[in-house]
Protein backbone atom coordinates (compact mmCIF):
# COMPACT_ATOMS: atom_id res chain seq x y z
CA UNK A 1 0.00 0.00 0.00
CA UNK A 2 2.02 3.06 -1.60
CA UNK A 3 1.95 6.04 0.85
CA UNK A 4 4.37 8.85 0.07
CA UNK A 5 3.32 11.30 3.31
CA UNK A 6 5.62 10.21 6.70
CA UNK A 7 2.07 10.67 8.73
CA UNK A 8 0.51 7.52 8.43
CA UNK A 9 -1.92 7.21 11.56
CA UNK A 10 -2.53 10.09 14.71
CA UNK A 11 -2.46 8.67 17.82
CA UNK A 12 -5.82 9.05 20.22
CA UNK A 13 -7.59 7.31 22.81
CA UNK A 14 -8.08 3.58 22.53
CA UNK A 15 -6.09 4.23 18.95
CA UNK A 16 -3.02 3.05 17.62
CA UNK A 17 0.37 4.78 18.09
CA UNK A 18 1.78 7.07 15.82
CA UNK A 19 3.08 5.64 12.51
CA UNK A 20 6.12 6.79 10.74
CA UNK A 21 6.96 5.30 7.45
CA UNK A 22 10.26 4.50 6.90
CA UNK A 23 9.68 2.44 3.83
CA UNK A 24 11.21 4.90 1.32
CA UNK A 25 14.80 4.75 3.31
CA UNK A 26 16.02 2.63 0.71
CA UNK A 27 18.98 3.13 2.09
CA UNK A 28 18.57 1.16 5.09
CA UNK A 29 17.63 -1.48 2.99
CA UNK A 30 19.63 -4.08 1.01
CA UNK A 31 18.15 -7.38 -1.43
CA UNK A 32 19.34 -10.62 0.42
CA UNK A 33 17.64 -12.48 -2.33
CA UNK A 34 15.68 -12.81 -5.44
CA UNK A 35 14.93 -15.10 -8.45
CA UNK A 36 12.70 -14.55 -11.48
CA UNK A 37 9.52 -16.27 -11.12
CA UNK A 38 10.36 -18.20 -7.81
CA UNK A 39 8.62 -17.35 -4.33
CA UNK A 40 11.15 -16.75 -1.86
CA UNK A 41 9.59 -17.12 1.29
CA UNK A 42 9.30 -17.10 5.22
CA UNK A 43 12.54 -16.26 6.99
CA UNK A 44 13.91 -17.49 10.49
CA UNK A 45 17.42 -16.20 11.50
CA UNK A 46 19.74 -16.49 14.33
CA UNK A 47 23.23 -14.60 15.49
CA UNK A 48 25.93 -16.35 16.27
CA UNK A 49 28.54 -15.35 18.79
CA UNK A 50 31.21 -12.11 17.27
CA UNK A 51 27.56 -10.90 15.27
CA UNK A 52 27.71 -13.53 12.10
CA UNK A 53 23.60 -13.81 11.44
CA UNK A 54 22.69 -16.87 9.69
CA UNK A 55 19.00 -16.73 7.97
CA UNK A 56 17.14 -20.00 6.68
CA UNK A 57 13.99 -19.72 3.85
CA UNK A 58 11.98 -21.67 2.07
CA UNK A 59 11.65 -22.02 -1.55
CA UNK A 60 8.39 -21.36 -1.59
CA UNK A 61 5.32 -20.64 0.33
CA UNK A 62 6.82 -22.79 3.34
CA UNK A 63 7.06 -25.58 1.15
CA UNK A 64 9.77 -26.14 -0.77
CA UNK A 65 14.14 -26.26 -0.71
CA UNK A 66 15.41 -24.76 2.55
CA UNK A 67 17.69 -21.63 1.58
CA UNK A 68 20.82 -20.80 3.89
CA UNK A 69 22.63 -17.54 3.82
CA UNK A 70 25.13 -15.63 6.16
CA UNK A 71 25.87 -11.91 6.73
CA UNK A 72 29.28 -11.15 8.48
CA UNK A 73 28.57 -7.38 8.13
CA UNK A 74 25.00 -6.90 10.04
CA UNK A 75 23.18 -7.53 7.30
CA UNK A 76 24.62 -5.28 4.54
CA UNK A 77 25.90 -7.86 1.98
CA UNK A 78 24.78 -11.53 2.34
CA UNK A 79 26.75 -15.10 1.14
CA UNK A 80 25.61 -16.86 -1.99
CA UNK A 81 23.42 -19.61 -1.38
CA UNK A 82 25.49 -21.81 1.37
CA UNK A 83 25.49 -25.93 0.86
CA UNK A 84 22.73 -28.01 2.64
CA UNK A 85 21.98 -31.86 2.89
CA UNK A 86 20.21 -33.22 0.35
CA UNK A 87 16.75 -33.65 1.85
CA UNK A 88 16.40 -30.26 2.59
CA UNK A 89 14.86 -30.03 -0.80
CA UNK A 90 12.38 -31.92 0.59
CA UNK A 91 10.82 -29.22 3.23
CA UNK A 92 7.14 -29.33 3.45
CA UNK A 93 6.82 -26.44 6.09
CA UNK A 94 9.10 -23.05 6.51
CA UNK A 95 12.10 -23.85 8.13
CA UNK A 96 12.80 -22.11 11.87
CA UNK A 97 16.44 -21.41 13.42
CA UNK A 98 17.20 -21.46 16.94
CA UNK A 99 20.34 -21.54 18.78
CA UNK A 100 20.79 -23.52 22.40
CA UNK A 101 23.49 -23.45 25.32
CA UNK A 102 23.81 -26.03 27.28
CA UNK A 103 23.81 -24.11 30.86
CA UNK A 104 25.88 -26.99 32.66
CA UNK A 105 28.58 -27.04 30.21
CA UNK A 106 28.07 -23.91 27.77
CA UNK A 107 28.01 -26.04 24.79
CA UNK A 108 25.70 -24.57 22.17
CA UNK A 109 24.07 -26.02 19.21
CA UNK A 110 21.56 -24.76 16.09
CA UNK A 111 18.69 -26.72 15.41
CA UNK A 112 16.34 -25.65 12.32
CA UNK A 113 12.82 -27.49 12.66
CA UNK A 114 10.89 -28.31 9.85
CA UNK A 115 6.84 -29.14 9.75
CA UNK A 116 3.58 -30.59 8.94
CA UNK A 117 3.69 -34.47 9.51
CA UNK A 118 6.10 -35.38 10.69
CA UNK A 119 7.75 -32.67 12.46
CA UNK A 120 11.40 -32.78 11.55
CA UNK A 121 14.61 -31.61 13.06
CA UNK A 122 18.31 -31.26 11.93
CA UNK A 123 21.58 -29.58 14.26
CA UNK A 124 24.99 -27.89 13.82
CA UNK A 125 27.33 -28.23 16.23
CA UNK A 126 29.69 -25.90 14.62
CA UNK A 127 27.53 -22.22 14.46
CA UNK A 128 25.90 -23.52 10.58
CA UNK A 129 29.19 -24.59 8.97
CA UNK A 130 28.21 -28.41 8.50
CA UNK A 131 24.34 -29.62 9.23
CA UNK A 132 23.09 -32.96 9.69
CA UNK A 133 20.19 -34.05 7.14
CA UNK A 134 16.41 -33.69 8.48
CA UNK A 135 15.25 -36.66 10.40
CA UNK A 136 11.78 -37.29 12.32
CA UNK A 137 11.88 -36.21 15.97
CA UNK A 138 8.21 -38.38 16.53
CA UNK A 139 4.99 -39.35 15.55
CA UNK A 140 3.62 -36.14 15.51
CA UNK A 141 3.43 -32.69 13.50
CA UNK A 142 2.05 -29.47 13.18
CA UNK A 143 1.96 -26.00 11.14
CA UNK A 144 5.04 -23.72 11.86
CA UNK A 145 7.28 -26.10 13.67
CA UNK A 146 8.66 -24.00 15.80
CA UNK A 147 7.02 -20.43 16.36
CA UNK A 148 9.38 -20.18 19.23
CA UNK A 149 11.89 -21.68 21.28
CA UNK A 150 13.46 -20.68 24.60
CA UNK A 151 15.05 -22.65 27.62
CA UNK A 152 14.45 -22.79 31.48
CA UNK A 153 17.12 -21.99 33.46
CA UNK A 154 17.71 -25.89 33.73
CA UNK A 155 18.54 -26.02 29.87
CA UNK A 156 15.32 -27.77 29.47
CA UNK A 157 14.33 -26.57 26.12
CA UNK A 158 10.77 -25.21 25.61
CA UNK A 159 9.22 -25.30 21.87
CA UNK A 160 5.62 -24.06 20.65
CA UNK A 161 3.75 -24.70 17.70
CA UNK A 162 0.23 -24.70 15.96
CA UNK A 163 -2.26 -27.11 14.33
CA UNK A 164 -5.60 -27.20 12.90
CA UNK A 165 -5.83 -31.34 12.99
CA UNK A 166 -4.44 -32.00 10.06
CA UNK A 167 -0.54 -32.96 10.96
CA UNK A 168 -0.68 -33.24 14.70
CA UNK A 169 -1.07 -36.92 13.57
CA UNK A 170 -0.61 -38.78 10.48
CA UNK A 171 -3.93 -38.86 7.91
CA UNK A 172 -5.47 -35.87 10.04
CA UNK A 173 -8.31 -33.48 8.64
CA UNK A 174 -8.69 -30.40 9.70
CA UNK A 175 -11.30 -30.13 12.46
CA UNK A 176 -12.09 -26.00 13.21
CA UNK A 177 -10.66 -25.90 16.51
CA UNK A 178 -7.25 -24.51 16.22
CA UNK A 179 -5.01 -26.21 18.91
CA UNK A 180 -1.49 -24.34 20.47
CA UNK A 181 0.92 -27.16 21.48
CA UNK A 182 4.15 -27.28 23.48
CA UNK A 183 6.76 -29.98 23.50
CA UNK A 184 10.44 -30.06 25.43
CA UNK A 185 13.51 -31.56 25.38
CA UNK A 186 16.09 -32.39 28.17
CA UNK A 187 19.09 -33.19 25.79
CA UNK A 188 19.37 -30.08 23.82
CA UNK A 189 17.14 -31.11 20.84
CA UNK A 190 17.91 -35.10 20.55
CA UNK A 191 14.56 -35.75 21.96
CA UNK A 192 11.33 -34.56 22.60
CA UNK A 193 8.46 -34.68 24.94
CA UNK A 194 4.65 -35.71 23.23
CA UNK A 195 3.50 -32.24 22.79
CA UNK A 196 0.51 -31.10 24.97
CA UNK A 197 -2.07 -28.56 24.03
CA UNK A 198 -1.73 -25.72 25.88
CA UNK A 199 -4.51 -23.39 24.72
CA UNK A 200 -7.59 -24.30 21.78
CA UNK A 201 -10.69 -22.85 20.57
CA UNK A 202 -12.62 -22.71 17.76
CA UNK A 203 -13.75 -19.42 18.78
CA UNK A 204 -10.41 -17.99 17.96
CA UNK A 205 -8.03 -19.63 15.99
CA UNK A 206 -4.63 -18.58 17.59
CA UNK A 207 -1.41 -19.76 16.06
CA UNK A 208 2.49 -18.78 15.49
CA UNK A 209 3.41 -17.95 19.07
CA UNK A 210 5.92 -15.51 19.65
CA UNK A 211 7.82 -15.55 22.61
CA UNK A 212 9.22 -12.86 25.16
CA UNK A 213 10.02 -13.21 28.86
CA UNK A 214 9.49 -10.11 31.02
CA UNK A 215 12.59 -7.98 31.98
CA UNK A 216 13.61 -10.10 35.16
CA UNK A 217 12.55 -13.53 33.61
CA UNK A 218 9.76 -14.34 35.84
CA UNK A 219 7.13 -14.34 33.10
CA UNK A 220 7.12 -15.50 29.70
CA UNK A 221 4.47 -13.93 27.27
CA UNK A 222 3.51 -15.79 23.74
CA UNK A 223 1.90 -13.12 20.94
CA UNK A 224 -0.46 -15.54 19.24
CA UNK A 225 -1.53 -14.35 15.69
CA UNK A 226 -5.39 -14.48 15.19
CA UNK A 227 -6.10 -16.82 12.23
CA UNK A 228 -9.92 -16.01 11.82
CA UNK A 229 -9.46 -12.57 11.67
CA UNK A 230 -12.56 -11.48 14.28
CA UNK A 231 -10.38 -10.48 17.04
CA UNK A 232 -6.92 -8.93 17.56
CA UNK A 233 -3.84 -10.85 18.11
CA UNK A 234 -3.89 -12.27 21.47
CA UNK A 235 -1.36 -13.03 24.27
CA UNK A 236 -1.26 -15.96 26.91
CA UNK A 237 1.17 -15.94 30.55
CA UNK A 238 3.03 -18.32 32.61
CA UNK A 239 5.18 -17.53 35.68
CA UNK A 240 6.48 -21.10 36.33
CA UNK A 241 8.53 -21.60 32.87
CA UNK A 242 5.85 -22.80 30.80
CA UNK A 243 4.36 -25.06 33.05
CA UNK A 244 0.88 -23.56 33.24
CA UNK A 245 -0.21 -20.76 30.99
CA UNK A 246 -2.89 -18.11 31.45
CA UNK A 247 -6.02 -18.03 29.13
CA UNK A 248 -5.34 -15.87 25.93
CA UNK A 249 -6.89 -11.90 26.60
CA UNK A 250 -6.63 -9.34 23.66
CA UNK A 251 -3.41 -7.18 22.51
CA UNK A 252 -3.66 -3.91 22.13
CA UNK A 253 -5.29 -3.50 18.05
CA UNK A 254 -1.67 -1.97 17.62
CA UNK A 255 0.15 -4.76 17.93
CA UNK A 256 -2.69 -6.91 15.90
CA UNK A 257 -0.46 -9.53 12.75
CA UNK A 258 1.14 -12.15 11.97
CA UNK A 259 4.51 -13.78 13.79
CA UNK A 260 5.58 -11.44 16.03
CA UNK A 261 9.11 -11.22 16.54
CA UNK A 262 10.58 -9.44 19.55
CA UNK A 263 13.81 -8.64 20.85
CA UNK A 264 14.82 -6.04 23.99
CA UNK A 265 16.76 -2.87 23.40
CA UNK A 266 19.33 -1.86 25.49
CA UNK A 267 17.72 0.61 27.48
CA UNK A 268 14.60 -2.26 28.66
CA UNK A 269 12.27 -1.54 25.14
CA UNK A 270 10.97 -3.64 23.32
CA UNK A 271 10.60 -3.85 19.56
CA UNK A 272 8.41 -6.24 17.53
CA UNK A 273 8.17 -6.78 14.02
CA UNK A 274 4.78 -8.25 12.17
CA UNK A 275 2.95 -7.97 9.35
CA UNK A 276 0.50 -5.48 10.02
CA UNK A 277 -3.12 -7.24 10.40
CA UNK A 278 -5.24 -4.20 12.10
CA UNK A 279 -7.17 -2.23 10.04
CA UNK A 280 -5.79 1.38 8.74
CA UNK A 281 -3.64 2.48 5.84
CA UNK A 282 -0.47 -0.22 6.47
CA UNK A 283 -2.68 -3.21 7.07
CA UNK A 284 -0.58 -5.83 4.67
CA UNK A 285 2.79 -3.95 5.59
CA UNK A 286 5.86 -4.93 7.26
CA UNK A 287 5.83 -3.39 10.65
CA UNK A 288 8.31 -2.50 13.82
CA UNK A 289 6.45 -1.61 17.38
CA UNK A 290 8.13 -0.06 19.91
CA UNK A 291 7.08 0.00 23.59
CA UNK A 292 7.66 -1.66 26.67
CA UNK A 293 6.55 -4.74 28.68
CA UNK A 294 4.19 -3.63 30.79
CA UNK A 295 2.86 -1.92 27.19
CA UNK A 296 1.29 -4.70 25.71
CA UNK A 297 1.20 -6.97 29.30
CA UNK A 298 -1.59 -4.24 30.03
CA UNK A 299 -2.92 -3.82 27.08
CA UNK A 300 -1.51 -0.26 26.20
CA UNK A 301 -0.76 1.26 22.75
CA UNK A 302 3.51 1.65 23.16
CA UNK A 303 5.07 4.54 21.87
CA UNK A 304 5.34 4.25 17.87
CA UNK A 305 4.90 2.09 15.40
CA UNK A 306 7.51 2.14 12.09
CA UNK A 307 6.34 1.20 8.76
CA UNK A 308 9.30 -0.37 7.40
CA UNK A 309 8.86 -2.23 4.14
CA UNK A 310 5.85 -1.36 1.71
CA UNK A 311 4.35 -4.55 0.93
CA UNK A 312 2.12 -4.64 -2.69
CA UNK A 313 0.29 -7.76 -1.92
CA UNK A 314 -2.64 -7.48 0.70
CA UNK A 315 -0.98 -9.82 3.35
CA UNK A 316 1.49 -11.96 2.18
CA UNK A 317 4.79 -10.50 3.56
CA UNK A 318 6.38 -10.59 6.96
CA UNK A 319 7.77 -13.96 8.52
CA UNK A 320 10.92 -12.11 9.79
CA UNK A 321 14.19 -12.62 11.61
CA UNK A 322 14.72 -9.72 13.91
CA UNK A 323 18.55 -9.55 15.63
CA UNK A 324 20.27 -6.77 17.98
CA UNK A 325 24.00 -6.38 16.89
CA UNK A 326 26.52 -5.61 18.99
CA UNK A 327 26.95 -2.27 17.48
CA UNK A 328 23.22 -1.58 19.08
CA UNK A 329 21.81 -1.84 15.65
CA UNK A 330 18.73 -3.78 14.66
CA UNK A 331 18.66 -6.32 11.53
CA UNK A 332 15.05 -6.98 10.07
CA UNK A 333 15.01 -9.65 7.54
CA UNK A 334 11.77 -10.68 5.90
CA UNK A 335 9.93 -11.72 2.44
CA UNK A 336 7.70 -10.17 0.69
CA UNK A 337 5.59 -8.74 -2.21
CA UNK A 338 8.10 -6.03 -3.05
CA UNK A 339 7.61 -4.92 -6.11
CA UNK A 340 4.23 -5.22 -7.61
CA UNK A 341 3.64 -8.22 -9.89
CA UNK A 342 6.86 -9.60 -8.85
CA UNK A 343 7.45 -13.01 -7.21
CA UNK A 344 8.31 -12.71 -3.20
CA UNK A 345 11.88 -11.88 -2.50
CA UNK A 346 14.13 -11.46 0.52
CA UNK A 347 15.26 -7.96 2.16
CA UNK A 348 17.09 -7.27 4.96
CA UNK A 349 16.75 -3.12 6.94
CA UNK A 350 18.34 -1.76 9.43
CA UNK A 351 17.93 1.25 11.92
CA UNK A 352 18.91 2.11 15.28
CA UNK A 353 17.30 2.62 18.37
CA UNK A 354 18.33 6.37 18.32
CA UNK A 355 16.56 6.53 14.99
CA UNK A 356 13.05 5.79 16.61
CA UNK A 357 13.98 8.06 19.12
CA UNK A 358 14.99 10.90 16.90
CA UNK A 359 11.52 10.35 14.73
CA UNK A 360 9.63 10.93 17.85
CA UNK A 361 11.66 13.47 19.40
CA UNK A 362 11.45 15.61 16.18
CA UNK A 363 7.47 14.80 15.81
CA UNK A 364 7.95 13.73 11.95
CA UNK A 365 4.96 11.83 12.43
CA UNK A 366 2.37 15.23 13.13
CA UNK A 367 0.86 16.32 9.51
Amino acid sequence: MVLTSLLLLAAGPGQAPPTIDWAMMTERQTVVDRQAGQYLGHVSSVQLPGGEVLIAYPQGHGRGPVVLKRSTNGGRNWSDRLPTPSNWAQSQETPTLHRLVDPRTGRARLIMWSGLYPALIATSEDDGKNWTPLRQVGDWGGIVVMGSVTQRADGTVIAWFHDDGRFLKEGGRATGEFKLLQTESTDMGDTWSEPRVIQSSRAVHLCEPGFIASPDGQEWALLLRENRRQRPSQVVFSKDEGRTWSAPRPLHPSLSGDRHTLRYLPDGRLVAVYRDMADGPTKGDFVAWLGHYEDFKNGRAGQARFRLLDNQNSWDCGYPGLELMPDGSLLAITYGHWEAGQSPFIKAVWWRPEDMDQARTLRQFVP
